[in-house]
């Protein structure tokens, strides 16, 4: 009986201290949970009203992005789309000075064209348009062909040619992805709207020339040429000659006749 008992109570312990009856007792570890990711900021809205109208003197460019509402797809293309912009703002005095062809003379929709021609549907960087020299015509706002437009990179200086327009940027206003704007001394003319009939450039008239300061010239003129005084007084010395033979002459004569 009491070897039973001893029996009984040891098969008792020994399933209360198996691995099998740890597992069951033991509670499972709570699940990790991994932290997401904080959601990335907003870029920033971009006002290219507010950006034109202060960073420089292109209240003229400004004046005709907003009565062509052009500025309108300019601001959607930078804050709506991955792509971004490209800007070529010309200066007041690239509008005051051009004469022929006159805008004057263009229906809104030209008017609407010529300033869709001054940006591009992409953000460049002024090393970009390295690359874009060696692509030949890239597309504008306005479209491809006639619109399009050639860029030249010389040791940095990044040059434009619309065919009627040749020019280059001036100036950084502003490049930070998704906007650019560059300041171009010139209205970019493009071929689709004043045709390809373009007038040649007149060369600058060449600088007079200078006469020099010391002529050689003058100087071996002078070197060859004798002194008034000195010319003069061989002409005393002859004369005075020619007086001494006389005298000597008409004593001989009257010695004859004495």
């Amino acid at each position: 009986m009491e070897s039973s008992m001893i029996c009984l109570l040891s098969s008792t312990l020994l399933v209360l201290f198996s691995p099998a009856a740890y597992a069951q007792t033991a509670s499972p570890p709570a699940p990790t949970t991994t932290p997401s990711p904080a959601p990335a900021p907003a870029p920033a809205y971009v006002n290219l009203t507010h950006l034109l109208s202060v960073a420089g003197p292109f209240n003229t460019f400004l004046g005709y992005l907003e009565s062509t509402k052009v500025i309108d797809t300019f601001q959607n293309q930078a804050n709506n789309t991955e792509e971004g912009v490209t800007i070529f703002a010309p200066t007041n005095k690239a509008f005051s000075s051009l004469k022929n062809p006159s805008l004057s003379k263009l229906t809104q929709n030209q008017l609407k064209q010529l300033m869709l021609f001054h940006a591009l549907s992409h953000y460049y960087s002024l090393a970009d348009f390295k690359n874009l020299s060696r692509v030949g015509p890239v597309s504008t706002f306005a479209g491809a062909g006639l619109f399009a437009l050639n860029f030249t990179d010389i040791s940095g200086n990044v040059h434009l040619d619309s065919g009627w327009s040749k020019t280059k940027i001036s100036s950084s206003v502003d490049s930070t992805d998704p906007v650019a704007v560059y300041q171009v001394e010139k209205v970019l003319l493009p071929e689709a709207i004043f045709g390809t009939d373009i007038p040649p450039t007149v060369a600058p008239a060449p600088a007079p020339e200078l006469p020099a300061a010391d002529s050689p010239a003058s100087d071996t003129t002078s070197k060859g040429r004798a002194p008034e005084g000195s010319s003069a007084n061989s002409s005393n010395g002859i004369n005075l000659s020619i007086s001494g033979q006389l005298v000597l002459a008409v004593s001989g004569v009257l010695v004859l006749f004495l």
